[in-house]
């Protein structure tokens, strides 16, 4: 386990939560494509189901991962942010002695998680969100994102009880408008694979339509997969098959894109 801060930015007394990541490293004596995953639960809580064995598998098909412990509520923005930003500075700056690509270190993340994986995609240059040390100076920037049923609006379609969670009651109109990823895209966004269902009633597929549409307009490579069935949060349950290729699909498009097989 990798503690992210000696001294946790914003942290209030009494407050022993400390931000983590747990590596699931490839142990082959050869270097590896990485990703940072970010489980979901709506900026108050994280999903077991969205982080282990999210790891587990992203190692079948020869990736390491580092499962995120950040931050949720009470604590509120920009801290969850920081949290990842500094993990993936870390695996950076420790890529060496991890076994891993510094130029190959994607982020995946579901439902809110989804949402903090797109904002440092998207929100790749905030000074804002680092320290003024040796690790700040890294970027955080990630090669290439994973976004499952992820919430990304804070219009219309917007998960609100994630918003309320991540900017608190009566927040500043222009961190609403901040964390309205889809209007953020820009040159700079990676790569990005999406997918959700027609029929999730907990964050609406619109999300990833509106996320879509934004990497298209941009010219941002992209592969988007809207499945018809399966509740919000199924992860990698087998509970509907038909949406569980999402693996397989997800699978090869990091091969077409240089991030697994053999690189």
């Amino acid at each position: 386990m990798i503690k992210l801060w000696d001294k946790i930015p914003g942290q209030k007394d009494g407050d022993e939560f400390q931000p983590t990541v747990t590596p699931y490293l490839l142990k082959d004596n050869m270097n590896h494509s990485a990703v940072l995953v970010c489980p979901g639960g709506g900026y108050h809580a994280k999903a077991y189901h969205e982080g282990p064995p999210i790891a587990g598998w992203l190692n079948s098909i020869g990736i390491s991962a580092f499962v995120l412990d950040y931050r949720v509520a009470p604590n509120r923005y920009p801290y969850p942010q920081m949290d990842a930003v500094r993990a993936m500075q870390i695996l950076r700056r420790q890529s060496d002695e991890l076994g891993i690509y510094k130029d190959k270190i994607g982020i995946l993340g579901f439902s809110a998680g989804g949402h903090l994986a797109a904002f440092l995609s998207i929100h790749n240059r905030m000074d804002k969100l680092t320290l003024e040390d040796e690790t700040g100076g890294i970027s955080y920037r990630p090669d290439f994102s994973i976004l499952c049923y992820p919430v990304i609006s804070s219009g219309p379609y917007g998960h609100v009880g994630s918003m309320k969670n991540l900017l608190g009651v009566n927040p500043d109109q222009d961190l609403v408008k901040l964390c309205s990823l889809e209007d953020h895209v820009n040159s700079d966004t990676p790569p990005t694979f999406l997918w959700h269902t027609a029929e999730d009633a907990g964050v609406p597929v619109e999300n990833t339509l509106l996320l879509a549409s934004s990497l298209s307009k941009h010219k941002i490579p992209f592969e988007c997969h809207i499945f018809q069935k399966g509740r919000h949060g199924l992860g990698i349950k087998y509970e509907v098959p038909e949406t569980r290729q999402w693996m397989s699909l997800c699978e090869k498009w990091l091969i077409q894109n240089g991030y697994a097989g053999q690189i």
